[in-house]
């Protein structure tokens, strides 16, 4: 494998004609990816099986996107998910069995195998590179990407487009006067005014809809609580200061995050719990925390925070 391993650190993959090159023959490529030693990410285009097994489903996306594009070259442009993907932005339930492409040579759009091909114009200036591949425009591709899925996945997908700060409001809203007439897209439009780069995680924007899905009150996002010295006491996910009650989403991996050396999480929720004893002082504000699992059923966290908001106030 040593000498594919040029092609496995640049592209994550390497190919049948690269094998052959190096000395291995059709019968060994057979061989291995039989046994599992290589894994076959599709037609012509292999990953050791034990690399591909470590990867999650972004990154197998990511490389299975440059197996496409070095396929099918310059007469497409990454779009769709699989720009967001290239252009780093946060996804959350977003499906990523096929590789997203809009034809740059006027070619008919299409399903093939794992390819979804696109129809659809783009200016020279709305094709840029990302992840190393030619890709659609990121405020592009998070409105194409947003119009195939449900509102909740939306409203995640265009908050977490603006936190990525690969575009702002503005390019958003422009690139949606652009493609407002395009299928699926209507669907889009009332959420661009409330998309809102300041929801700090997918966690942070599925509380935002859920608020606003069964009629809370709308939270100030990032809201920071200061000691009387004017230092930044902690910065909350949210905050209903009229109701005097605090929020904040706590995602599985936040304790590990904020792990320093030498800490365990033992030592993380007491300094988390210490942290929130401070800015319930300094308030005399309530707190209340949302977890993955509340989202499961959304009825009954709604009207868990709605107690809490008239506890609060």
């Amino acid at each position: 494998m040593d000498a594919l391993e040029y092609f496995l650190e640049r592209d994550g993959f390497f190919t049948t004609r690269m094998a052959l090159e190096v000395g291995y023959a059709k019968r060994d490529i057979t061989r291995l990816t039989r046994s599992g030693e290589w894994h076959r990410i599709r037609r012509g285009a292999y990953a050791p099986g034990s690399t591909w097994l470590e990867l999650d489903e972004v990154a197998r996306h990511q490389v299975r996107s440059r197996a496409v594009m070095r396929s099918l070259g310059d007469a497409v442009a990454l779009s769709h998910t699989s720009a967001v993907v290239a252009h780093g932005i946060d996804i959350w339930n977003l499906p990523l069995d096929r590789v997203h492409v809009t034809r740059l040579d006027g070619g008919a759009g299409r399903i093939e195998g794992d390819v979804v091909h696109h129809e659809g114009f783009s200016l020279d200036h709305e094709v840029v590179a990302a992840d190393g591949m030619k890709a659609v425009l990121p405020e592009r591709c998070v409105l194409e990407a947003a119009s195939r899925v449900d509102i909740e996945t939306a409203w995640c997908l265009l908050d977490a487009g603006l936190r990525s700060r690969t575009f702002d409001r503005d390019r958003l809203k422009a690139a949606y006067e652009v493609v407002e007439h395009w299928p699926f897209m209507h669907r889009v439009g009332g959420l661009v005014p409330f998309a809102d780069g300041r929801s700090g995680s997918i966690g942070e924007s599925r509380g935002k809809h859920l608020f606003r899905s069964f009629g809370l009150p709308q939270p100030e996002l990032q809201y920071e609580v200061r000691r009387a010295d004017g230092s930044i006491a902690g910065v909350t996910d949210w905050a209903w200061p009229e109701f005097g009650l605090l929020g904040e989403f706590d995602g599985r991996t936040k304790y590990g995050r904020l792990l320093k050396p030498g800490q365990d999480p033992g030592d993380v929720v007491f300094e988390e719990k210490k942290r929130e004893d401070e800015l319930r002082e300094l308030t005399g504000f309530w707190m209340i925390r949302l977890i993955w699992s509340d989202f499961a059923n959304p009825a009954a966290t709604a009207a868990r925070i709605r107690r809490a908001l008239r506890r609060a106030s």
